[in-house]
C-alpha cells in the first residue's frame, strides 16, 4: 500500500551500466532512502526499496521480513522467479534444516584445505596465458574457467560433462527470459538428480557426497532438497565468483594507482578484496523480494503488513552514515562492513570460499604480471548484459 501522497517510480531507472551506480537512483535515495517502485515483474502493485545500510541489514536481518511469504505473485526485480524449494525462497526453521550440511561443508578450516587446489589451478591458468603472450582475453583465460572447475570439482562433476553443465548454469541467471532459464534449471536438475543417485552407491568425499550422506540422518535433507541445494550453490559459486572476478580486475586496471599500490605491497591484498567488494556493485538489480509480516518502520517510514520489500545494496554499500568518503577506492579501511555477501540468515555461504579464490588471483596476478594494462580503451571492454550478475563479457589485457 502506498501513504499519501506518495507516487511510485518504475524501477529501474536505467540499464545497469558497466559498474557505475544509476545516478538518478543515488540522487533519489540520498533524498528518500525508502522509496515506492513498480517494479518490472510479478504481481500488480508497488514495493518498497530500501537502499541505507541500516536499513537493508533490517530487511535482510528481521525475521519480519519473509521469503518464504514472496511467492510468483509478488512485485520482482526480475524475470523468473526463484523455485520455493530453494534455500532462498525459505525461512527458518525450513531453512536453517537445509543450511546446516551446506554450512558443515564450509568451514574456515575446510575453506583453508581447498586453497592449495585453487593456487594449483589458477597457476596453471596463468601458464597459459603467459606461455601463449599478450593479447590475452583473461575473463576466458582465467576469470570464467577458475570458478566452474573449482565448483565442479567441489561437486564431483566428471570433467567429460563440464561443458553443457557450464552451459546450464550460465543460463540460469538471465534477467529478461524467464523460458532459457526454466529450461536450463530442469536439464540442471535433470543431471543433477543422477549425480545424486550415482553418490547413493558410489560414496565420495567430495561436497555433494557429504551431502548424501548427511540426507540420512534424521531430518536431513531429501533428494529434491539435495538437487536445489546443488544448483543454489553453483549458480552463486559460479557466475557471481566469475563476475566478480572480471570486475575486480577491471577495475583496478582503470585505477593504475590501486594497481600499482597492491603491486608494491601484496599484503594490502586482503584489504583490497573487502574494498572492492564494497565499491563493486555486482547485482545488475534490486535484490529478491521479502514480504513484511507486520508493519515495520523504516527510516520513518511504514512498511505495511503485506508490501513488498527490496533492497538495493550498491547504494547501501556506499552509505556515507557508514563509510567515510565513500565513492573513492581506500585498501586502508579500519572497518568494511558490506553487504555484498548479504546479512543474516541468507549470508552468503560460500562467502568464504569467495575471498580465498579472489585473493588467490589478485595476488598472483600482481606477482606474475605486475605489469598487466588493459589492451583496449576501457570503454571498449564489452559487458555482459541481460544478466542478474554484472560482468566482464571479454576481458583484452596486455603486459
Amino acid at each position: 500500500m502506498t501513504e499519501a501522497g506518495d507516487s511510485a517510480r518504475a524501477y529501474t531507472f536505467g540499464p545497469a551500466d558497466r559498474l557505475d551506480v544509476d545516478p538518478r537512483l543515488a540522487e533519489m535515495c540520498r533524498e528518500q532512502p525508502v522509496l515506492r517502485v513498480n517494479l518490472p515483474y510479478g504481481g500488480d502493485g508497488d514495493a518498497w526499496l530500501a537502499t541505507r545500510h541500516a536499513d537493508v541489514k533490517t530487511v535482510l536481518g528481521d525475521p519480519r521480513f519473509s521469503r518464504a511469504a514472496a511467492g510468483e505473485d509478488v512485485p520482482r526485480a526480475v524475470a523468473a522467479a526463484l523455485p520455493s524449494t530453494t534455500m532462498l525462497s525459505m525461512d527458518p526453521p525450513e531453512h536453517s534444516r537445509l543450511r546446516r550440511p551446506v554450512a558443515e561443508a564450509f568451514t574456515p578450516r575446510r575453506v583453508q584445505a581447498l586453497r592449495p587446489r585453487a593456487q594449483q589451478i589458477v597457476n596453471g591458468l596463468l601458464d597459459t596465458v603467459i606461455a601463449a603472450g599478450p593479447p590475452a582475453d583473461l575473463a576466458k583465460a582465467l576469470t570464467w574457467p577458475l570458478p566452474i572447475t573449482m565448483m565442479s570439482e567441489l561437486l564431483g562433476v566428471p570433467t567429460a560433462d563440464r561443458d553443457r553443465f557450464t552451459v546450464w548454469v550460465d543460463s540460469l541467471l538471465v534477467l529478461s527470459d524467464p523460458d532459457q532459464a526454466t529450461r536450463a534449471r530442469e536439464h540442471l536438475d535433470d543431471y543433477l538428480t543422477g549425480l545424486i543417485a550415482f553418490r547413493r552407491t558410489n560414496p565420495s568425499d567430495d561436497l555433494l557426497g557429504a551431502l548424501v550422506a548427511a540426507s540420512d540422518e534424521k531430518d536431513g535433507p531429501g533428494d529434491e532438497d539435495l538437487v536445489s541445494l546443488a544448483s543454489s550453490l553453483l549458480s552463486a559459486g559460479y557466475e557471481a565468483t566469475a563476475s566478480q572476478l572480471g570486475n575486480f580486475v577491471y577495475t583496478l586496471l582503470t585505477h593504475p594507482d590501486h594497481w600499482r599500490e597492491l603491486v608494491a605491497d601484496p599484503g594490502l591484498v586482503p584489504g583490497a578484496v573487502e574494498e572492492l567488494s564494497r565499491i563493486i556493485p555486482s547485482s545488475a538489480s534490486a535484490g529478491f523480494t521479502r514480504v513484511a509480516l507486520e508493519d515495520v518502520e523504516l527510516s520513518g517510514r511504514t512498511v505495511r503488513a503485506g508490501d513488498a520489500v527490496v533492497v538495493e545494496y550498491a547504494v547501501a554499500n556506499r552509505d556515507p552514515e557508514v563509510f567515510t568518503h565513500p565513492e573513492e577506492i581506500d585498501f586502508h579501511r579500519p572497518s568494511n562492513p558490506h553487504l555484498t555477501f548479504g546479512y543474516g540468515v541468507h549470508f552468503c555461504l560460500g562467502a568464504q570460499l569467495a575471498r580465498m579464490v579472489l585473493r588467490i588471483v589478485v595476488e598472483s596476478l600482481t606477482r606474475r604480471l605486475p605489469d598487466l594494462r588493459l589492451a583496449v580503451p576501457a570503454d571498449q571492454v564489452p559487458w555482459r548484459t541481460d544478466r542478474l550478475i554484472r560482468g566482464v563479457a571479454a576481458l583484452p589485457v596486455s603486459w
